[in-house]
């Protein structure tokens, strides 16, 4: 190994100095460079010395002085260089590939890395979950400060053929009654998107690479305040109807058609791909609508087909806390074409 743990190197690309911090394998290390940690290709790096002796130094020119009565008055900064001087950057999850080589010499991917990385302004508290065909495999609940990393575990590239879901549950470390109480947001990758990705790192010379997950933890819906009764406005106390947004929404379905024909009138000309994410994105918007609108039953069709939508479907239900529990069985109206959900 060139570098061992502790070492100061040059970063090529940046011409940046940098500590390793973490040897990953006989080709890749860790490297902090203030603060922020990232992985790095070792022929991407050298030592900064033959940088330093051949440096022009500039020559050094003489300060001219300075009077005391010169010397403007020190301003006293008041705001404190922490959380709120971090430049807001949102929250995401990158993977790290980690190479190994095959019989044939081959560069294959072997497992990939996972952190969450936090670059808002808030110490989060999160929930994650794996699922592999909809099964949860791994669970962990932890914090993650304001402006770090965090590392949640190693998966085998091979199974991301599982069908791999990434879920998140988060709340604020510090409560706000102004921000919302959680925020769940679901990843979900496919082995060839990966590929793609690891295709494009390796001809920029990156390292990793990242999924959104927010941009800003969000605010608290708004309560709307209404006219409390003569006993209780005289004791100060305020009546707020919480479900008095629930006007503003959309009315509400109990029984939701997937089928794309329905959905979008020109549908011939789109891709599997394109009609799944169509029928998809229609699921989870009435899926939301039903759990904001408190309803107790959602019944969605899918119809049978290859059984890809319903998969995913369930996949997405198993994910979600709201999800008292569903059920596809046979019903003469739609055969075993739909799933009934309970919220």
């Amino acid at each position: 190994m060139k570098f061992e743990v502790g070492d100061k190197v040059l970063v090529l690309h940046s011409n940046e100095e940098a500590e390793v911090v973490e040897l990953i394998n006989d080709k890749m290390v860790m490297v902090e460079i203030r603060g922020v940690k990232f992985p790095a290709y070792i022929d991407q790096l050298d030592f900064p010395y033959f940088k330093r002796f051949t440096e022009k130094k500039n020559p050094v020119q003489p300060k001219p002085k300075t009077y005391i009565d010169q010397i403007p008055a020190e301003k006293k900064d008041r705001k404190k260089q922490g959380e709120e001087n971090l430049p807001e950057g949102g929250c995401s999850v990158r993977f790290l590939p980690v190479m190994d080589t095959d019989e044939f010499g081959d560069e294959v991917v072997e497992t990939l890395k996972i952190y969450l990385v936090n670059h808002t302004r808030q110490p989060l508290k999160f929930q994650y979950k794996i699922f592999y065909n909809g099964k949860p495999d791994f669970t962990l609940d932890n914090e993650i400060d304001a402006g770090k990393e965090f590392y949640l575990h190693d998966i085998a590239f091979a199974s991301l053929n599982d069908s791999p879901v990434f879920s998140f549950d988060f709340s604020l470390a510090r409560p706000d009654k102004s921000k919302a109480p959680h925020l769940e947001r679901n990843l979900k990758l496919k082995a060839r998107q990966i590929f793609q990705r690891i295709e494009e790192l390796q001809k920029k010379g990156d390292a990793s690479f990242a999924y959104p997950l927010f941009d800003r933890y969000p605010d608290k819906l708004p309560e709307e305040e209404i006219p409390a009764p003569g006993s209780a406005l005289k004791n100060g106390i305020r009546i707020y109807e919480a479900g008095k947004h629930r006007q503003h929404l959309p009315p509400p379905k109990y029984e939701v058609d997937l089928h794309i024909e329905k959905l979008e009138p020109d549908w011939q000309r789109l891709s599997n791909l394109e009609i799944l994410t169509i029928q998809l994105r229609e699921f989870e918007k009435w899926l939301d609508l039903a759990v904001a609108h408190h309803q107790h039953n959602l019944i969605v069709i899918h119809g049978v087909g290859t059984g890809k939508l319903k998969d995913e479907i369930h996949q997405i239900l198993n994910s979600r806390r709201e999800i008292k529990s569903y059920i596809n069985q046979y019903d003469p109206r739609y055969g075993y074409g739909a799933t009934e959900i309970f919220l």
